[in-house]
């Protein structure tokens, strides 16, 4: 899973973009984005009408190119949590 959070025009507002490789039902989906907006909350000490939650899945065959290259392999000054994982060779 990728996630990424991103604060809005101003410190009150974040958005927070997952992205799964497991292919999850709207109801999964919904509780993944009210856990996430829970915490957002918790943390950022902000109101849920602050928070946005987008999930995005990716295929298993795409994740290597359209995630782990762009969001991981390429983006550590973004990278907060490293996954476990290396698919490259």
């Amino acid at each position: 899973m990728r996630e990424e959070l991103k604060e809005g025009p101003d410190a009150s507002c974040h958005h927070k973009d997952v992205s799964r490789k497991i292919r999850r039902s709207e109801d999964q989906k919904t509780q993944l984005a009210d856990a996430i907006v829970k915490d957002v909350m918790a943390f950022a000490k902000v109101g849920d009408d602050a928070v946005s939650v987008a999930i995005e899945e990716v295929t298993p065959g795409d994740w290597t190119e359209k995630v782990y290259k762009p969001d991981i392999l390429n983006s550590p000054g973004k990278l907060y949590k490293k996954p476990g994982y290396n698919p490259l060779p």
